[in-house]
């Protein structure tokens, strides 16, 4: 598996813990999903500014965002893949790329009242999600993406109870 973590952001100091934190939390959710090929996929740290840019040229919205991901395929392609029996392990599957604010990662976490290092276990998960094919569209969709990141962080020890939430 590679993660390339970077951090193209100047407003917040980037702990050491982080980019453990971040590998953590996408490698656990590799291995809840049961993926069987190594991957690779990079997380860009940015501010509200430019994630803001993106999510308004990438979904429409002139407004900051917490999380974006840009998969390289769809579930149904994506399951084909991992479906195959003529794919072989010696190759990487690239999934795709998440973009991270960290300065809304912080505004949440005051709000939601729990630590920034759940804030991105959670939005890292909820990214990788997204590479994965999961989506929260509709209610059912939501309800079943929320129940998997809510595993993964518990797996990883970042459970909202444990955190005083």
């Amino acid at each position: 598996m590679r993660i390339l973590v970077q951090n193209r952001q100047k407003k917040f100091k980037v702990m050491d813990s982080l980019k453990p934190l971040i590998e953590r939390t996408l490698l656990t959710t590799l291995e809840s999903e049961k993926m069987p090929y190594n991957c690779e996929l990079s997380v860009v740290l940015v501010n509200n500014s430019s994630i803001k840019k993106l999510n308004s040229q990438h979904r429409g919205k002139n407004t900051p965002t917490d999380v974006l991901s840009f998969p390289m395929y769809d579930r149904k392609t994506l399951g084909k893949i991992i479906k195959s029996e003529n794919y072989e392990e010696k190759f990487e599957i690239l999934l795709g790329d998440i973009v991270i604010s960290l300065e809304k990662a912080y505004e949440q976490a005051e709000e939601y009242g729990h630590t920034f290092e759940r804030e991105i276990g959670f939005l890292a998960v909820h990214g990788i999600l997204h590479l994965l094919g999961y989506d929260h569209i509709k209610e059912k969709e939501r309800l079943e993406m929320r129940a998997k990141e809510e595993e993964i962080l518990k797996i990883i020890g970042l459970t909202r109870e444990e955190n005083g939430c």
